[in-house]
């Protein structure tokens, strides 16, 4: 786990710069889980109200960039994501400020209650288009596993997440919706390429694979996708393990994306 700056530790200069545009900040709290930026807290503030705070240095670069491409796309993935309400640049630090959802994250174990908020969001998630964001095509994150002809399998409009894990969606208290955040590797591709990555991750935290499948039928993009789509995507991300992690490292991980692959056509 990444340790957090907590807010008294940040450099004067972003603190002021925070207060003049939120509000003073009567306090705060540092979130522990999840996340990969350096600062991650909930604000109080006078003016704003509570905020979901996170921020990352300067110096990491590929961490800053994450965290402009959160910001840009925010507005684009409003109906499932919080609101950008502030983003600061100062003190050697670049930090983006969000409504504030009083929530837990999501439990995707069996037994769970969560999965109908999550399918409705990945749901309305279905209908993002790609061409409102500048994200990369899907397929290009596995140009080194690729075979001949898998890439165009790859290919579609829709604007993906592709990092559904449980830290990234949030059951809201109030209501009991999901949210959908860290929108920070967006690409364009295949619809039903979120709910099938879902899907693993409910296999992940112990559902039965023939639960998650069934889950994951609910999706007419999945219902309607090209099986060879389907099987270039399970034996790239497969490769793409593999290679990351060694072949029995990988195991685990590859064998509930094989999952994915025994649907039956036929009995649809």
């Amino acid at each position: 786990m990444i340790e957090r700056v907590d807010w008294e530790e940040l450099p004067a200069e972003l603190r002021s710069t925070v207060e003049e545009h939120a509000g003073r900040v009567i306090s705060s709290e540092i979130v522990a889980e999840g996340l990969n930026c350096a600062a991650a807290l909930v604000l109080t503030t006078e003016r704003s109200g509570r905020l979901f705070f996170k921020g990352v240095r300067e110096a990491d670069v590929e961490a800053v960039a994450a965290l402009g491409c959160e910001a840009r796309i925010n507005g684009v993935v409003k109906d499932v994501c919080p609101t950008v309400r502030h983003r600061f640049r100062a003190g050697g630090w670049s930090c983006l400020a969000f409504t504030f959802v009083d929530g837990r994250h999501a439990d995707l174990g069996p037994g769970t209650s969560d999965l109908t908020a999550v399918a409705s969001a990945l749901q309305r998630m279905q209908a993002f288009d790609g061409s409102a964001f500048p994200a990369p095509p899907f397929a290009d994150r596995f140009t080194s596993h690729l075979l001949p002809g898998e890439a165009e399998f790859l290919g579609g409009t829709a604007l993906l997440h592709t990092d559904t894990n449980p830290h990234n969606m949030l059951i809201d208290n109030r209501n009991g919706s999901a949210c959908i955040v860290d929108w920070a590797m967006p690409a364009t591709g295949p619809a039903w390429v979120d709910p099938a990555c879902t899907a693993v991750r409910l296999m992940e935290c112990g559902q039965e694979p023939a639960d998650a499948l069934a889950w994951l039928d609910g999706f007419t993009s999945w219902r309607n996708a090209d099986p060879k789509a389907i099987q270039a995507f399970v034996d790239v991300t497969c490769r793409h393990w593999t290679a990351t992690m060694g072949e029995r490292a990988a195991k685990p991980s590859n064998t509930r994306f094989r999952h994915l692959l025994g649907f039956s056509r036929e009995s649809r």
